[in-house]
């Protein structure tokens, strides 16, 4: 997607106070809710964000042009005063990540904000959900996006639901699921709902038709069916994507015994994709997502040269992963459970047990210098010589449920605070002296890894720590289980952090 605004030619809705309206983003974290606030701004519009963490958005390139409300969108006061003087609510919350009953949070979410903004007195709210069958048996995830929308639409505020079905962008969640099951596997069995027609969107035509809503008449309310001009099989998608992508023909070949569990497990097996999320996604593809109409188009004028083609879709995305340059992805979404989490240097630990391994290494290099190379770790850059040893820990990480070392990096020398790296969580960056990272694996309690850099009269003084805080019994077994290979991985990392080539 170009840097442009992808809505340029749209008109711009005019607030109550006669300025380009104010515009609330919630999940501004998020995959869509990052990119929207970028194309909000280029097109007039003021914004304002909605995060728990705001901190965390400190890096992005937009966050001095924003209005920033700090809070979280379960509590009604925070949400009263994120949308005071609003003139525009988007609502890209979603919970799909709980591990717990998520429809329920979702039900929750979505009242709480719906009585927000209509005490607020919001002129127009947006929200993105996902196409529906009317006489199909939805999946949890279908049903909970539906339930959301009509909290929403009946709030009293005019509403416009925007469905879409399967998103094609660098980083969206369907995306890299299409992208890895295709390249990693030239053959393949797969479940029969890959015979199910999907309409796939690209990113770029979904922000436009999230931008072009807000400047729609009030008067107008209800629910919008969006897709590309193409539609498909998720088997035809593969294909295509395969030769969009430069790949050899792939051989599938659909069995009716693979159930939906199953098929979840290979799904987050093979793909970067978790399995709680995996799980998800997969029974929803069992439902078709066509859109019924074009009732849109009607009110948001397609772009010059018309919606994207799938193809386009997918070789803008894959020229944004070559050239490093994917602006969100699904990973920098935060994930239910960690946020109350306590930190390493907090006081609770005292008293209690806190398993530590650190190491130390002197480098005659610059802090800079030395910087570069603990901020470039991880992704395809790797973990110095014992990155096999990681990949290892990835797999059985993988094996269990959790997410694995395929999520990889946005960037492979920069990172943003709150974003994915392979299995873990950017948790803090202070450059160039401090990186923590918090992990997000399957284990038995709490684990950080954390680079601390010190100028020296001679160079850079690195110390790398370790920090794990066991749960129960499990906990303090697994630490002394994975002690050896402590001994393995971490002296290469901190001499390659610290020495790069010269390491000896």
């Amino acid at each position: 997607m170009n840097q442009e605004s992808v809505a340029a030619d749209l008109p711009v809705f005019t607030g109550k106070d006669g300025k380009p309206a104010l515009c609330l983003v919630t999940g501004a974290t998020g995959y869509i809710g990052g990119r929207l606030i970028r194309e909000l701004l280029a097109h007039g519009y003021r914004v304002r964000i909605l995060a728990r963490h705001p901190e965390r958005l400190s890096d992005h390139p937009w966050i001095s042009q924003v209005e920033v409300a700090s809070g979280d969108a379960h509590d009604v006061d925070t949400l009263n005063r994120a949308l005071a003087g609003v003139d525009v609510a988007y609502y890209l919350l979603h919970a799909l990540m709980s591990k717990d009953d998520f429809e329920a949070e979702e039900r929750s979410l979505a009242t709480k904000f719906a009585v927000a903004t209509n005490l607020a007195g919001v002129s127009r709210m947006i929200y993105l959900g996902g196409i529906i069958a009317d006489t199909e048996n939805l999946s949890p995830h279908l049903k909970a996006r539906t339930e959301t929308g009509e909290i929403l639409r009946a709030s009293g505020v005019p509403t416009i639901e925007l469905r879409a079905g399967v998103v094609i962008g660098s980083g969206s969640a369907s995306f890299e699921m299409l992208r890895y099951l295709t390249e990693r596997l030239p053959i393949m069995t797969v479940p029969k709902w890959v015979n199910n027609r999907i309409q796939p969107i690209a990113i770029r035509d979904v922000l436009r038709y999230l931008v072009g809503a807000a400047a729609i008449d009030p008067k107008i309310s209800g629910y919008f069916d969006i897709g590309g001009p193409q539609v498909f099989t998720y088997r035809e998608m593969m294909m295509q994507y395969a030769a969009a992508a430069g790949l050899r023909k792939r051989v599938i070949i659909p069995i009716p015994v693979l159930t939906p569990r199953l098929s979840s497990g290979w799904v987050g097996l093979v793909t970067p994709v978790p399995y709680t999320l995996a799980k998800r996604l997969v029974a929803s593809l069992k439902n078709e997502v066509v859109a019924r109409d074009a009732r849109i188009r009607d009110l948001i004028p397609d772009p010059v040269g018309g919606l994207t083609p799938f193809a386009r879709a997918v070789q803008l995305a894959l020229k944004r992963i070559k050239d490093a340059n994917v602006e969100t992805r699904w990973t920098n979404a935060s994930v239910p459970g960690t946020a109350s989490d306590p930190l390493p240097t907090d006081p609770a630990w005292a008293g209690g047990t806190l398993y530590e391994d650190v190491r130390t290494v002197d480098s005659t290099d610059s802090i800079d210098e030395v910087w570069a190379r603990v901020e470039s770790i991880g992704g395809d850059n790797g973990y110095s010589t014992a990155t096999w040893a990681w990949r290892l820990r990835g797999l059985m990480d993988k094996l269990v449920g959790g997410v694995g070392l395929r999520r990889g990096r946005r960037d492979p020398n920069h990172l943003i605070e709150g974003e994915a790296l392979d299995f873990w969580r950017v948790e803090a960056i202070d450059r160039p002296n401090l990186l923590r990272l918090r992990a997000e694996m399957k284990m038995p309690g709490l684990a950080w890894l954390e680079f601390r850099l010190e100028k020296t009269a001679t160079g850079t003084r690195v110390t790398q720590r370790a920090i794990y805080a066991p749960r129960g019994l499990l906990g303090h077994l697994y630490w002394a289980s994975v002690w050896p290979m402590h001994g393995i991985v971490f002296p290469s990392m901190v001499k390659q952090v610290a020495l790069g080539n010269k390491r000896k």
